[in-house]
């Protein structure tokens, strides 16, 4: 039997020669490690893998560990506003709430998803070695959000007609689009963070952007302190403090790619290529936005469902805090999809196809533990979970009530993100965007609406029908993951790199 330091001088043996760049020569051996050890018939099956999982769970939790803290990060410093806004009254909590949660959220998510066109090119491109393209993609994504961000401050300058359209009322819709003015700027901030984010990450660097916005976070804090309690800005100061802070994770992650020797070979300096192509570069970047956009929207759509109930109070406070918890979950697993995408593509890009489906399955069952812990976790504290939101008796016997589900949520929640990320990492997002579609607005709102009220469920109904359409979306991606033919998955890859090679080549 091969022990454990054969394999090693075996995969030292592979690495390039000398001459060759030392950068290509690392990145070829961490990538050809894997690949060669599930490929390694002289070892035992269960030898072979053990030492494949042990080298995977490395990799995967050096690179979901800091990008959980990027989502986590990015997430307090929107939530820190409103709290500090709700220090301020009712109204201008609602206003921040309705701001962020209402309109900034699409914003948020088209960007978000635009963006992830530059995660599958980028990590296919990376895997394949052709770093030259990782920085023309990622400025070709900016253009294309710089320019989509136009439409979007458009929706933002009429904000208080639309939410006076929709059915606030005028107090509550003139103040909340006081403090979505202020938040014009992060639009653009936004367009330009998620093809850096994206881009940075392709390449497994995750830690200094994770770095960048614990900073960011306490200097925001302070910021949004002073503008609204020394200097009295208000709610236009809160918003103006919230784009600056975006501003201030934006800039050090384009200066670290500037200054960094990690990106030596992936930046080469702006280019006029990054204007071509745009046409088919908006088609998957549309895709990719329109797959995000739909899993954002989905429970915010659930949540004003249940404003129309004959006695809305409790439904909304249950589901504000059940979605709250489940949002707070996400972001771990939120770390495991840009892990999944990062390592899918890479391995695609390499042609190595058993290291693309050994990854998914690592993956996938990693974050589908973790998942099922805090599931547990959060039975076992049913009763009393709800009373770090609300004093309120009904709400926690309400939520109490729904904390079964819930963790039904959780656990799924623990493994459509991940396999959203193998659809990333794969370029899948056209066929994701019709899943989505027919689960979640086909399936999930219509049997959330007839549960609540046709069969007076109220809020469990509503969450019941959400979980309808998550749990059949989550098994529809299983089953076309598990009869996935990674080979052809390689070629598409292939194929893909050089037609947009081909196209940048034309320019």
């Amino acid at each position: 039997m091969e022990s454990y330091a054969d394999q090693e001088n075996a995969i030292n043996e592979a690495k390039q020669p000398p001459e060759q760049p030392q950068r290509e020569a690392e990145h070829l051996t961490i990538n050809s490690k894997l690949e060669q050890i599930l490929s390694n018939t002289r070892l035992q099956r269960f030898r072979r893998l053990k030492l494949a999982t042990i080298a995977e769970l490395r990799t995967l939790f050096r690179l979901a560990a800091p990008a959980c803290v990027v989502y986590l990060l990015n997430n307090v410093i929107s939530t820190s506003t409103q709290v500090f806004c709700g220090h301020m009254g009712n109204l201008e909590l609602a206003a921040s709430s309705l701001g962020n949660n209402g309109i900034q959220i699409l914003a948020f998510g088209l960007m978000l998803g635009m963006g992830s066109a530059v995660e599958t090119l980028c990590g296919q491109a990376y895997g394949a070695q052709k770093y030259e393209m990782l920085g023309i993609y990622m400025q070709r994504s900016t253009i294309l959000l710089m320019a989509t961000g136009i439409p979007l401050m458009i929706v933002y300058i009429f904000s208080k007609p639309i939410l006076l359209f929709l059915g606030q009322k005028k107090e509550v819709a003139s103040a909340a689009a006081l403090f979505v003015y202020g938040l014009i700027p992060q639009i653009f901030a936004y367009a330009a963070n998620f093809p850096i984010q994206k881009f940075l990450q392709a390449q497994s660097i995750i830690l200094p952007s994770a770095c960048i916005s614990g900073v960011a976070l306490a200097i925001h804090i302070l910021l949004t302190w002073l503008a609204m309690y020394k200097f009295k800005w208000g709610l236009l100061g809160a918003s103006l403090v919230l784009s600056f802070s975006w501003l201030l994770i934006v800039v050090p992650q384009f200066v670290y790619i500037l200054a960094s020797d990690r990106c030596k070979g992936t930046w080469n300096g702006f280019s006029v290529q990054a204007f071509y192509g745009l046409w088919d570069f908006f088609k998957l970047s549309s895709a990719s936005a329109v797959m995000l956009c739909l899993e954002c929207w989905y429970l915010q759509i659930l949540v004003l469902i249940a404003g129309l109930l004959p006695n809305p109070e409790v439904a909304l406070d249950t589901l504000a805090i059940c979605v709250t918890i489940l949002g707070w979950v996400f972001m771990i697993s939120a770390g495991f999809n840009a892990a999944a995408s990062v390592r899918v593509s890479n391995e695609l890009g390499a042609g190595h196809s058993k290291s693309a489906a050994f990854s998914v399955v690592i993956v996938t069952s990693s974050s589908f533990l973790i998942a099922l812990a805090i599931a547990l976790l959060v039975l076992a504290n049913r009763h009393i979970i709800s009373y770090a939101f609300t004093s309120g008796k009904h709400v926690a016997n309400s939520i109490s009530d729904l904390t079964p589900l819930l963790a039904v949520s959780i656990i799924l929640n623990g493994i459509q993100p991940v396999l959203s990320g193998v659809a990333v990492g794969c370029g899948w997002q056209k066929f994701v965007a019709y899943v989505n579609i027919g689960c979640y607005y086909a399936l999930g709102v219509p049997l959330g609406s007839l549960l609540a009220f046709k069969f007076n469920l109220g809020a469990k109904g509503i969450w019941s029908g959400m979980l309808g359409g998550t749990a059949m979306q989550t098994l529809i991606l299983l089953w076309v993951t598990c009869r996935t033919n990674w080979d052809r998955e390689v070629e598409k890859a292939r194929k893909r790199l050089d037609k947009w090679k081909d196209e940048t080549e034309g320019a």
